[in-house]
């Protein structure tokens, strides 16, 4: 059991930003995230993309402001639980939260920042009959290794830029992929132009082919016991069953939010949202916090700046609530001698 005064579900720029403003407050905590990385769709959705409105940042991508974000918190060093999916959530006996995740993590936090966007992020898979037992075996979000694929049959799923680069990647050089087959339901992708155009370069050279289609079913190998594989069974673009020969799948689907256990935590929602004040973004239970798209409040605008300050006030709250006898005060980060201190400055 982990004791701690603040838990924050959520990674992502909002998330960040609400370790930096407990820091400040003089709060320890840790943070939970379902994705394997920290800084959630900035990172999944537009890592590479640019953004305009962060204060003060002209230009910066979804991978640049998690990074700067990254930096600012060190001072304060929280504690990441990734790739862990908060699954229950419940009051203490004392007044406290008692939280666990799938992975069977356990948490006794004073109070919970909910800073979950629209759900937690999980990976796309594929809901075909095996999947799950050759997950990690010869089903993959991601290469285990650089070697993984060499002279091998690979099947790379999906139409992202992720996709496309995995098939760059795997296409050639010492470590290639006997075959590359790409899969994606149709001829269109959601991918930049540069790397559309070397795909198709890439098949017309015969380095790769892409086949439009939808998985059927798994094709099991020789020993089905051993967990082998043998290919992908799919309905092409013609109507005709097909078997691609595949060792292995890379899955590059994206990724979908799901609002998950959230519902079911007993706490006040509107539109699969959670209720909050704007005094502190305190939600009706007393402890917990919601931060950024998952909460919703009169006039509420889905935009990280509007995190960013609702994170703010929530940590003031958090404050108040942890030190009821200490008066919480507003310093000034430029002349506080105090948060200097906390922040490692002189």
């Amino acid at each position: 059991m982990i004791q701690t005064e603040a838990l924050i579900i959520g990674a992502g720029p909002v998330g960040l930003f609400q370790a930096f403003q407990l820091g400040l407050q003089d709060i320890r905590c840790h943070v939970v995230d379902a994705l394997p990385q920290i800084g959630g769709q900035c990172v999944e959705l537009y890592a590479d993309k640019p953004i305009y409105d962060i204060p003060g940042i002209p230009l910066c991508t979804g991978q640049e402001l998690i990074d700067q974000l990254q930096s600012q918190i060190k001072p304060f060093a929280p504690q990441f639980h990734l790739q862990e999916l908060v699954s229950e959530l419940k009051a203490t006996y004392d007044g406290q939260w008692h939280v666990q995740t799938d992975k069977g993590t356990q948490f006794k936090a004073a109070t919970v920042f909910i800073a979950a966007g629209v759900g937690a992020f999980v990976k796309r898979g594929l809901s075909l009959p095996g999947t799950l037992d050759l997950l990690g075996k010869h089903i993959f979000y991601k290469a285990p290794n650089d070697k993984v694929f060499k002279d091998k049959h690979l099947v790379v799923l999906g139409d992202n830029d992720a996709a496309l680069e995995a098939c760059e990647q795997w296409r050639q050089g010492p470590n290639a992929a006997a075959t590359l087959t790409l899969l994606h339901r149709r001829d269109q992708f959601q991918a930049e132009p540069l790397a559309i155009e070397k795909m198709r370069a890439a098949c017309s050279a015969e380095s790769m082919r892409f086949v439009a289609g939808q998985p059927t079913a798994l094709v099991q190998g020789d020993c089905p016991s051993n967990g082998s594989l043998a290919g992908l069974e799919i309905l092409n673009s013609k109507g005709h069953t097909e078997v691609l020969k595949a060792d292995y799948l890379l899955l590059c689907l994206g990724i979908s939010p799901k609002l998950g256990p959230i519902s079911h935590w007993g706490l006040a929602m509107a539109r699969k949202q959670l209720v909050v004040n704007t005094e502190t973004y305190a939600t009706e239970a007393r402890g917990i916090f919601a931060v950024g798209d998952i909460n919703t409040y009169p006039g509420k605008k889905k935009l990280i700046l509007c995190g960013f300050h609702e994170a703010t006030l929530a940590a003031f709250g958090a404050s108040a609530l942890l030190r009821p006898d200490q008066k919480t005060l507003l310093q000034y980060t430029t002349t506080s001698t105090h948060l200097h201190k906390l922040l490692g400055v002189s």
